[in-house]
């Protein structure tokens, strides 16, 4: 099952969640423990991520996360997951 897998990846401390909206909006509330790293930076951080993986992503909706998560496993990540919401990955966080 797909959800209990990336709730298990939310909770495992060698997962980084990161949260790929604009800075302004991470400002405003964001899951405990993320980074911020806004989906027009992703593509410059790539080799940075790599080294960080598990990842989760999220977002506000998936939307954006989806996009990062589909380029980054494009890139050779693997262990690179799209969380959606970050509000939702922030629920499944114990």
């Amino acid at each position: 099952n797909r959800k209990m897998k990336i709730k298990e990846l939310i909770n495992d401390r060698n997962t980084t969640i990161v949260d790929v909206r604009t800075v302004e909006e991470f400002t405003q509330g964001n899951v405990s423990g993320s980074i911020n790293i806004p989906l027009d930076t992703v593509v410059e951080k790539t080799e940075t991520l790599k080294q960080m993986q598990p990842l989760v992503l999220c977002c506000l909706s998936g939307g954006r996360s989806g996009r990062a998560t589909e380029y980054l496993r494009s890139q050779g990540c693997e262990q690179v997951y799209n969380g959606g919401g970050w509000e939702e990955v922030k629920a499944q966080k114990k």
